[in-house]
């Protein structure tokens, strides 16, 4: 299975380049993984909803120029499907299954996901009510999938 882990922005944290690479040898194990970066735009400080609105739409589109029509495609998003770690490595393993062998994480900037990009997702994901740091987001994610190829397999993994 091919998993894509499709941004916004670039990382600038070395704590959080640092985990995020941790995981993604962990990964290699079970899973090809890629991880891509696209550019993120700057919110001007008490920018207007539209000019918000814009910036989304901007970014959107260069994450839908990076999606494939085969790809399985999970966006992040807080209105999305709370699952815990068991069912997430049920909804991974049911993937399988069912034959999708490319399945992209999407997760949007510091103003979220685009509309157009949501509506592309086949499934819409979410951690939390609380709300994350889309940086940070990544590497909690990354650590879900490892711990779901873990429970798959019937390895032991901390809970």
């Amino acid at each position: 299975m091919k998993i894509t882990l499709l941004t916004v922005g670039k990382l600038k944290e070395k704590y959080l380049r640092d985990g995020i690479a941790e995981y993604s040898k962990r990964l290699g194990k079970y899973c090809r993984l890629e991880i891509i970066e696209t550019a993120d735009e700057r919110t001007p400080e008490g920018a207007s909803r539209a000019i918000e609105a814009q910036i989304k739409k901007t970014e959107g589109e260069r994450l839908l120029r990076c999606i494939r029509d085969a790809d399985y495609v999970i966006a992040l998003a807080i209105d999305g499907k709370m699952l815990d770690s068991v069912e997430l490595a049920e909804k991974l393993e049911s993937l399988g299954v069912q034959g999708e062998s490319s399945l992209v994480f999407v997760i949007g900037g510091s103003l979220g996901l685009s509309d157009e990009v949501l509506r592309r997702a086949d499934y819409r994901l979410s951690f939390s009510k609380l709300t994350f740091p889309h940086q940070l987001m990544r590497l909690i994610l990354l650590e879900q999938i490892y711990r779901g190829f873990r429970i798959q397999r019937g390895e032991p993994y901390h809970k």
